[in-house]
């Protein structure tokens, strides 16, 4: 695993494992990658308060407050599978790939599985 690796991805269900949202279950809309961090549906939610903005003819912004997710760490959430959490592993699946000219021929796929059943994710 490098540094910048990260084996949660957009569409993940997670859960918050640690922090103020401990508890709370959420999909992932962002991965921040170089700064480890994800963008999870309904957690960590910050207000901005915003000007009202009349620049650039109509492409002005109305003001308000606006309410967002904001990143939280990688390390306090946690991959929900079934019913519970669990950490993830990798395992290499040898498959059958095609070629453009309909000749087959047999390679590596590299692909999640749950730590805790061995499944498939």
């Amino acid at each position: 695993m490098g540094k910048n690796s990260v084996n949660i991805k957009k569409g993940d269900t997670v859960k918050v494992i640690a922090g103020k949202d401990k508890g709370a279950e959420g999909k992932v809309i962002q991965v921040l990658r170089e700064e480890q961090r994800v963008i999870v549906e309904g957690v960590n939610r910050i207000k901005r308060h915003t000007k009202v903005v009349n620049q650039g003819g109509r492409a002005g912004t109305t003001g308000g407050i606006i309410t967002a997710e904001a990143p939280i760490h990688i390390s306090n959430v946690m991959l929900v599978d079934g019913d519970g959490v669990t950490r993830i592993g990798f395992r290499r699946d040898e498959v059958t790939k095609r070629r453009p000219d309909g000749s087959t021929y047999q390679a590596e796929r590299s692909v999640r599985i749950s730590r805790k059943t061995g499944k498939e994710i």
